[in-house]
């Protein structure tokens, strides 16, 4: 087969490509090493005394390396155009007031406990502190290994309820935040927007005070007015930065609302169901006056709901995905 010299003409995509190969090859030598290692342990399955220590070891080994093989399976699956992609990945307080603002934090804490766990890295772009308590809103840009095709499974409207700690008498409470997943969407120099088009904001950045607080107006946020999207970064020193960056998440924006927008267009010629909405909860999470977080896509749930806001969610991200495999 002749080589196709120009796949080298341009860098940026001949980058993405040799990242997805080096990922694929390190999920399969990694798979080729995990099944061999299931098919040995098979083997001594016959001679291993029944009841015994060495048998109660070989059924947990063989059950974390079926949990490893569905997986790779899921990471086959996971093979959309951006799936591969960094992540943009922002919450806003919904309905609710401080307590929603103060769930929006929570939620955030238990996502950089999430994004640890899986050897993601992330930085804070744009955090907006509530004037009582909590968030307003939080933007971070995570790197991984399919980081936007696991995110994905986040998005929407969680829910909370809760004896209210910001309520004199301790009603129970309920409150709402939003969770947004875009790419980061490596083409977007190609994508040229009309000035006319955008309104851009200037503001001074956010922080917890002291002498390293910006006193400047260096964080920037960006509107396209056709369609009201926005994007906003705070993270850099300079203003020209902050734009930059704010520039990009939106351009990532409108090309996946272009995407999604095709989708939804072809999903109902064929009859098929709308996108859930602002006010349909995608998960609760309930303290009082019992104990449950749940999956309303998937109805996986946990009773745990410490464990799960310390993070503990690839559970119901992998039973969510497995589902849209189906």
């Amino acid at each position: 087969m002749q080589e196709d010299l120009s796949f080298w003409d341009d860098p940026k995509k001949s980058a993405i490509v040799l990242k997805d190969i080096a990922v694929l090859e390190r999920l399969l030598n990694e798979f080729n090493d995990i099944w061999g290692a299931y098919e040995v342990l098979e083997e001594f399955m016959p001679i291993i005394e029944e009841g015994s220590k060495e048998e109660e070891s070989l059924f947990r080994d063989l059950g974390r390396m079926k949990e490893r093989i569905s997986e790779f399976e899921l990471n086959v699956v996971l093979n959309g155009p951006y799936d591969n992609s960094n992540a943009y990945f922002s919450l806003h307080a919904g309905t609710g007031g401080v307590d929603a603002m103060d769930f929006t934090d929570i939620l955030f804490r238990m996502y950089l406990r999430f994004f640890e766990s899986m050897g993601y890295k992330c930085e804070i772009l744009d955090k907006q502190t509530g004037e009582e308590a909590g968030l307003k809103s939080a933007t971070l840009l995570v790197k991984g290994e399919f980081c936007y095709g696991y995110l994905k499974a986040e998005r929407g409207v969680h829910r909370l309820v809760r004896k209210s700690p910001f309520n004199a008498k301790g009603l129970r409470q309920t409150s709402f935040a939003l969770v947004e997943v875009i790419p980061e969407i490596e083409e977007v120099d190609s994508i040229e927007l009309k000035p006319d088009d955008l309104r851009i904001d200037t503001y001074r950045a956010g922080g917890a005070g002291g002498q390293h607080v910006n006193t400047t107006d260096s964080a920037v946020r960006i509107t396209h007015l056709k369609t009201g999207l926005t994007a906003q970064c705070q993270n850099e020193r300079s203003q020209f930065q902050n734009k930059e960056e704010a520039m990009k998440m939106l351009k990532s924006k409108l090309i996946l609302r272009l995407i999604e927008e095709q989708k939804k267009e072809l999903s109902e010629l064929k009859g098929g169901v709308r996108e859930a909405s602002w006010g349909n909860q995608i998960r609760s999470y309930v303290m009082q006056p019992y104990t449950l977080v749940k999956d309303h896509r998937t109805n996986y749930e946990e009773v745990d709901v410490e464990k799960v806001l310390n993070g503990n969610i690839l559970d119901f991200i992998m039973a969510f995905l497995k589902m849209k495999k189906v």
